[in-house]
């Protein structure tokens, strides 16, 4: 997969009026796999990071996940670059990859990852979810318990069983709310925090439709109502971005001219090869 391929394949994932550029490196790199410059709309990929297409181009659509929250900024990079927002968007991207098979998350060839996968989706996830359920009644019966030995309840978490607070509340809500506990703790805590049963109840069909957590709280997010911005208003904000950076790469270019001149001026030492590090 060449530079041209991977930008036509991200095209037909999900279309883009700001026009964007992928670069391989051909590089190898110990600190990223790529990246995305919000400055000149570039897509940075560190190709020799990876033995196989399908690694690198999930990477490609996180980096073109990142243009895409440009372009629906007006052009302009986020201040917070791996947002929520962030996460949804990108996850929803990689489903739409793989409806097109243009992406995989295939681990059928490999029968100890699926039976690894298998124990924890089927086995320890359910479990750990019964087990969470049980923790939360038995709290929920020591609470009138408590009060009848006339101990604090919040003593009794504390310094009883040592629990922090709010992983008790959260373990009595999991069963009062009747959680699945299928989904495990950790989903079944989220689902725990929404105080409407419907949205509940959505929440956890979409755990089970194999939803990622982050495209799950973004569907139970309130949705605010996005201006669909027009080329017009796009290329003016790209065009009041690009004269700030020019407007600063030239106070940058003065300063560096201003004390190039004060160095010129000044009569400098004189030293020999190695002076510096003979010191």
């Amino acid at each position: 997969m060449n530079q041209d391929e991977v930008k036509y394949n991200l095209l037909q994932i999900e279309n883009t009026e700001l026009e964007f550029s992928v670069i391989f490196t051909g590089k190898k790199s110990n600190k990223v796999n790529g990246l995305y410059k919000p400055d000149t709309h570039e897509i940075i990929l560190h190709n020799r990071n990876f033995s196989k297409p399908n690694e690198l181009f999930y990477t490609a659509i996180h980096e073109y996940t990142h243009h895409k929250l440009c372009e629906e900024n007006g052009g302009l990079s986020s201040s917070r670059v791996h947002s929520p927002r962030f996460w949804a968007r990108f996850h929803g991207l990689l489903e739409k990859a793989e409806e097109l098979e243009l992406y995989t998350i295939d681990i059928t060839d490999s029968p100890e990852l699926l039976e690894i996968t298998d124990e924890i989706k089927n086995s320890l996830l359910p479990e750990d979810g019964k087990l969470v359920r049980r923790l939360g009644e038995l709290l929920i019966k020591a609470r009138p318990l408590c009060a009848k030995a006339g101990v604090r309840y919040e003593d009794y978490i504390d310094r009883i069983l040592c629990l922090p607070r709010a992983a008790s509340t959260a373990l009595e809500r999991c069963e009062a709310y009747n959680i699945n506990p299928n989904l495990g703790y950790e989903n079944m805590k989220q689902v725990s925090k929404i105080g409407s049963s419907e949205k509940r109840k959505q929440a956890e069909t979409l755990f089970l439709s194999q939803k990622s957590p982050s495209l799950v709280q973004d569907f139970l997010r309130t949705k605010k109502s996005t201006p669909v911005l027009d080329k017009r208003t796009v290329l003016e904000r790209e065009k009041l971005r690009i004269k700030k950076t020019i407007i600063s790469l030239e106070r940058r270019l003065h300063l560096l001219e201003t004390e190039l001149q004060v160095l010129n001026q000044t009569p400098q030492a004189q030293t020999h090869p190695g002076a510096e590090y003979e010191r």
